[in-house]
Order: C-alpha cells, then structure tokens, then sequence
C-alpha cells in the first residue's frame, strides 16, 4: 500500500469514527416537564476510561494507580487493534485462529474514575452495560458487583448504597476472552455503550415497560402495557402512574391512568390498556412509531418519565398462508448477520450499526436474522426506524461446547439470565417477529437437549408469549423430529431437500431456511415461493465479517495455513459494504428493480479456483 493511499484512508476512517464520537456526546437524556424538577437522568459513560491490555493485578482496588495506562473512549475493542509490536491485529498462531480471523483475545482491564454531583444525593443510580466480550468482572470503589460471563446480553447493576456523591469513585472492570470460545470473530472489551442512571427512588424499573398490541387492524388498535415500578423508599408511597400514547407525529392518541400503593422497599406492576381509531400500522415499507410516555406522581411531585418507542402491527404464522404481518402475506427476504463492523471489529457505533441496515435494505431485504446471539440496541432501533424485520437469537451452543471455553460452561447457571436479559430488552421492538433460542445446538438427537429446548421454549413464552419461538437445525432428518417438537417454527439450516418430504410427513409444521448457499439462491428462493408453509429463505451469509476465514473459497475442514485470511468472503454485501455480483443476481431474483446487471467472465480467472476445497 502506498503511502498516499495509508494517508487518505486514514484521513477517511479518522473522519468517520470523529463523526461517530461527536454523534455520541449527545446521548444524555434527562427528562422533566418545563418548570419541574429532572427526574430522570440517563448519561452515556463511554468516555475517559482507562485501558490496560493483559493482567493488572490488585487493579479492582480503589487506590490502584492507572496513571500510566491508555486513555479510550467506548465502545471498545481491542482485538481489532494492532499487535503490540506489530502493524497488524492478526498473526498466524492466534489462540482462535481460523475462528476468530486470526486475531487475539485475552485479559483487559478497564477503570474509569468519576464524580456524582451532590444534587443527586437521595436519587437511586443504575450502572448498564450494553455488551462486554466477554466474563466480565465489575467492581466498584473496590466492592465486587457481580460477573457476566455472556458476551452478547445487556447487563446493570444497582450502584445505589455504593456510589460517592461529592466525591471520587473508581469502576473497574476485568474483561477475560481467554482461549477458544468462539466459532467467529467476537471482538474483545467494552464493545458496546455504558450508561449511568439516576432516578428518584419510586421509580420505573431497568426494562420494565412491556407493551402489546392485542387487536390490531387498519381501523382500530388496542393496547396493553405492563409497568413494573419500585419504590426504594423508606415508606409506603401512594402512586400515580399516567401513560399518554403519541403517534408518529407526536399527537395524543389515548392516555391511561393508574392508583396504587406502593409499600416500602418492594416492585408493583401496574395494567394498562388504551385503543384508539385508525392506527398507522408499522411494516418494512411503513415503519410509523409511537411513544408512550409515562408520568410516575407520589406526593403531587413528579417522580420518573420515561419514553417508549413501539409499533403497532400483528404478526401471524400458518401452513396454509404462512407469515403475514398485519394480515398480509409477506415472503421473509432473509439474510443473516453477524455482529462485528468490520475494519472497526466488534464496536457497535450507532452509525455503524444503521449503516448495515440501510445496505441491506437497500439491497432489498426485509429480514435479518441476527447469528447468533442478540444484537445491540442500536442495531434494533435502526431496524425499528428503517423497517427490517428481525430475529432475535440467543446462543449457538448449550451444554455442549462448540469449542473448549465458550459459553456451555456457563450455560447451566445462567441461560434463565440471559433469556430474561434479551426478551425484556428487546421485547417492545417491533422489529422482532422471532425468537430463536440456538443454532445448530450440539446433541439436537438427544433426550438431554430436546429436554433442554423444551424448557428455553417455554421459559421464552413465560416472558413473552406474542412471538413464536424457533431455532436453526443443521443436518436435518426424522432424528430431529423431537427437537422440532419443542419449536412453534421449524428452522431449516441447508435443508432445501427436506422441505417437500417433512411436510408430508408433518403437515403441520412451519418452516423456514435459516441458513441457504449464495449459489443456490434461485433454488431456495423459488421453494420458498412455491411452499407456503416456507416462510423465506435467510442466505449466509447477507454481510461478509471477520471469522470462519475462507470459508467462502476454501470452506471446511479449515487449518493453520488458511492464514493470511482473515475474513468469511461469503457475503453478498462486502466487508466494506459494496455488493458483490451474487447481491446484483439477488436484486433480479427478488424483483428489487428493473435494471439488468451483465457480467462478463474474464479469460484468465482474476482469482485462482481453490484446488483443496473441502466442501
């Protein structure tokens, strides 16, 4: 690379992430009516942290000197950056290898020393992370907060009877991606927002506004909405919780107001309902959202606000019509996505994240399926606004490992959490049509895991009984059938020739493909016109990402010597966001437009045909 060229793309990658950080400056919300006192604080964290890569022993310590450790902003990765040494993030004998695109976990510690003002002394104060990759320790002003071992879910802790207002305090947190514990690049750190949040002590609870649209149609809606309040007083407070419903043009729709008691120390949810004439019905090509603004009283004061963003529309599955969104049969144009944001690795900027929204939808999709593991909330807001339906998954392995450190060693004690974590985060996204508890999970034969998938299933209605549940089944045959008694939809991994013969012999099932081949696009997509009990077809791979190095020209079984590659190269959508010839072929499949693209073949190929491709 020429040194003109390292200059300009310096000059554009620092231009954009500049963007990207004063975009970010003004992610503080607080909320309060003209004249009245805030009530609600909620402060990005991201900046001013200090970094330290490797060990730090004793560095959870308050009085831990980090004087001459990194300075970082957030989000974080630090797998994406060079080698200390080097010029380069990768190198050929990296723990994970093919997996991980040749780059390197590891520890890293991360403090960052704050002040809380004295006006907020008497308030209650929440700490949130949106993602940290991953078994994160937290510790504040030396006290311990707890561990997150997942490296995808949103996580918070009540910092309450810790924090120091008028005074220094120290967050300090371990972030371990040690070994193999991954089948892809997951990036390393803090890769996602912090927030911190203050609120009075009656108060709406982290993710406890739940809102339904039980009857849905283009002349009327109705509406239900749970809010779970707390009070952490020291006395009973007599409560009033007042929700007003705004349109997408910020017009009244409805209100409802509640009256309860709330005694000292304990959570009440409040029921809700509201309806109202001539809704604007969210879907891909009108993707209208309303707010509910909640108002908590006690006393005549006004307590805590906060705004909700949601979407009217109703969801429905069947052999017969399959997927229909407000009553309209709509064929899922799928692709699925991993997390990562390419040359910026696994740190999930707003802008980055609704930049791959907008290719692809610009490419004609109007289904992600997020592989595998939950996405950010950035990633989910942008599909709100943009119109992208989503599924939302939740882990790629269970009790069994998929490598020999990765979450099954967790998977016991916390996949109740970690459910809980993505359903009550994400539930009011109107976005998400699906909820899919695995992919291509270990033991799928086996009493063990049908038994496991069961109880993710059930659990996954517990919280949140509006959407079905699926999960992607790779190696598809009757030994499965078990397995796919535990889903409310099939999801078929590579499985085209499956679809005709299951469904003679499970008329009742409904199926998807999950995952298909980019050259057998035609196949797949036709199928999935022709058998109505095929809901779509989700290509692997829609965007390309760092990982599974090669295995878009070299495919499986990979080794050590697939090094210099870093990258998948199987997505329709290049690492840097331009379609490759398979995305052109895709827009004509799709009908997207009626331009023709016409590629010519060169005589001498301009990229060698892999002699030792496995599969």
């Amino acid at each position: 690379m020429t040194n003109l060229i390292k200059k300009l793309l310096s000059i554009q990658w620092t231009g954009i992430l500049l963007l990207v950080h004063i975009s970010a400056l003004g992610l503080c919300e607080e909320t309060g009516s003209a004249g009245e006192k805030i009530t609600r604080s909620n402060i990005l964290f991201d900046f001013d942290w200090r970094f330290q890569r490797g060990g730090a022993q004793g560095a959870e310590k308050e009085d831990f000197s980090d004087a001459d450790w990194r300075k970082v902003d957030l989000p974080h990765d630090w797998s994406i950056e060079d080698l200390p040494g080097s010029q380069s993030p990768f190198k050929p004998d990296a723990i994970g290898q093919v997996s991980s695109g040749f780059t390197t976990g590891g520890t890293g510690w991360y403090r960052k020393t704050f002040s809380v003002e004295p006006e907020q002394k008497g308030r209650h104060v929440y700490i949130r992370f949106d993602g940290v990759y991953m078994n994160a320790d937290v510790w504040l002003n030396g006290q311990s907060l707890g561990n997150h071992p997942y490296g995808y879910t949103s996580f918070w802790y009540d910092i309450t009877d810790l924090v120091r207002t008028g005074e220094k305090n120290v967050l300090a947190v371990q972030v371990k991606n040690e070994g193999q514990n991954s089948r892809w690049y997951s990036g390393s750190g803090i890769y996602r927002h912090v927030w911190i949040q203050y609120v009075d002590p009656v108060h709406i609870v982290p993710w406890g506004i739940y809102i339904t649209t039980p009857e849905v149609s283009a002349s009327s809606a109705s509406l239900n909405i749970r809010t779970t309040l707390r009070n952490a007083a020291d006395q009973a407070r007599n409560v009033e919780l007042v929700t007003r419903f705004m349109d997408p043009q910020g017009n009244v729709k409805a209100e409802s107001r509640s009256k309860e008691t709330i005694p000292a120390g304990k959570n009440m949810e409040f029921n809700q309902v509201a309806g109202f004439d001539k809704p604007a019905l969210w879907s891909p090509d009108s993707p209208g959202l309303y707010s509910a603004l909640s108002y908590v009283y006690y006393d005549g004061q006004l307590a805590d606000t906060l705004e909700t963003k949601f979407g009217i529309r109703s969801i429905a599955y069947s052999v017969e019509k399959g997927f229909q969104l407000n009553g309209i049969a709509v064929e899922l144009k799928g692709g699925c996505v991993h997390h990562d944001n390419g040359p910026l690795g696994a740190r999930a900027y707003d802008r980055a994240e609704e930049r791959r929204v907008e290719l692809l939808k610009a490419s004609g999709y109007n289904a992600i399926r997020c592989a595998h593991n939950p996405p950010s909330p950035a990633f989910l807001d942008a599909c709100d606004r943009l119109g992208m339906l989503v599924i939302d998954e939740a882990f790629d392995m269970w009790i069994r490992p998929n490598n020999p450190n990765d979450y099954h060693l967790f998977f016991e004690k916390w996949w109740q959490k970690d459910i809980q974590s993505m359903v009550y985060r994400d539930r009011n996204h109107p976005c998400i049509i699906m909820w899919s508890i695995g992919n291509e999970i270990g033991g799928m034969e086996t009493p063990e895991v049908v038994e496991t998938a069961h109880k993710l299933k059930d659990y996954v209605h517990d919280l949140e009984p509006t959407r079905p549940v699926t999960a992607a089944v790779n190696a598809v045959t009757e030994k499965k059938d078990p397995f796919f008694s535990a889903l409310d939809i099939g999801g078929y991994n590579y499985a085209r020739a499956q679809y005709l013969i299951d469904h003679e012999r499970k008329p009742e099932r409904i199926m998807f493909c999950t995952e298909s081949f980019p050259y057998e696009a035609f196949n797949y997509w036709t199928d999935a016109v022709k058998y109505p009990w095929v809901l779509g077809d989700f290509v692997w791979t829609s965007f390309d990402y760092i990982g599974e190095a090669s295995i878009g020209w070299r495919g499986y079984y990979q080794s050590q010597d697939f090094y210099p590659w870093t990258l998948a190269y199987c997505g329709d959508i290049d690492i840097c966001g331009w379609k490759r010839p398979q995305s052109y072929y895709r827009d004509i499949l799709w009908g997207n437009n009626k331009n023709i693209s016409i590629f010519v073949k060169p005589p001498e190929p301009s990229f060698p045909v892999n002699p030792k491709r496995e599969s």
